[in-house]
């Protein structure tokens, strides 16, 4: 079982999400649900749902290209997932802040790796043209590319930076409610 907290520790559960989405993703693809499905197992959480709910969101949502690259999205949502706000909360503004912040941190680490978030422009940059994954030949134009590594090693990146800005802010927590315990003197 891996102990929380320590360095090593960190190192071991981010190098274990970027080789489980990475896999995921080769696979069977589904580039939100793969990064999803990493980062959930990684930390111990079991919510299909979540992971069935992401099912849209593949290749700029789907399948389209025109949005933003689906493994952002599963990295926001698992984010979400554990700072988002609550449907009790939903008429408090401030409460959806943290996850919002958060988000937006994975997006500008996102965008400096990838230059831009939105899949067709990563699919050219890194194939020099865009496929439309459901023609066919593109289908087969895709995998003689070589698509599925390379997307499949994005997935993994992504994966691993949603998960070193959860286990980051869990850390910054737990030393919050650790100097909320002291006495005061």
């Amino acid at each position: 079982m891996i102990k929380k907290g320590s360095v090593m520790d960190k190192d071991k559960m981010l190098q274990e999400v970027y080789e489980k989405a990475k896999a995921y993703e080769l696979k069977g693809g589904n580039c939100a649900q793969c990064s999803i499905a990493a980062i959930f197992e990684v930390l111990g959480v079991n919510d299909e749902n979540v992971i069935r709910a992401a099912t849209g969101l593949a290749d700029g949502v789907g399948l389209s290209g025109d949005g933003h690259c689906g493994a952002l999205s599963g990295g926001t949502i698992a984010i979400s997932y554990f700072f988002g706000r609550k449907k009790e909360d939903m008429a408090r503004m401030g409460k959806n802040l943290k996850a919002l912040l958060l988000a937006k941190k994975l997006h500008a680490e996102f965008v400096k790796e990838f230059s831009t978030c939105r899949c067709h422009d990563i699919q050219i940059k890194q194939f020099g043209r865009f496929f439309d994954m459901c023609n066919m030949e593109d289908l087969k134009a895709a995998q003689a590319a070589g698509m599925a590594e390379q997307c499949s090693t994005l997935v993994g990146k992504v994966a691993r930076m949603a998960l070193e800005i959860i286990l980051e802010e869990r850390e910054k927590e737990a030393k919050k409610v650790k100097q909320e315990e002291l006495p005061i003197l």
